[in-house]
């Protein structure tokens, strides 16, 4: 049973050395990172805002005492 873990582990380190050092082997193109860069800002964005909005609705549904609120959060699935 140990070998299964030693060679999930070195599968694990392997992927993520290939995934760090990926990104150093592409040259130029700096026209493509910048719009993945604002992509990725305007996504990040976007998932803070709807945090904030989803904290601020179960404060608010906690203050009130409605009955129908049972506190769980939000649902990882509907999130992604």
């Amino acid at each position: 049973m140990d070998w299964v873990k030693i060679v999930y582990s070195v599968i694990l380190l392997v992927c993520g050395i290939l995934i760090f050092f990926g990104p150093f082997s592409q040259k130029g193109d700096d026209r493509r990172k910048f719009i993945n860069a604002k992509a990725q800002s305007y996504s990040f964005i976007v998932v803070i805002g709807m945090l904030i909005l989803e904290v601020a609705q179960s404060i608010y549904l906690a203050i009130q005492g409605n009955a129908s609120y049972n506190g769980n959060g939000i649902s990882p699935i509907v999130f992604l």
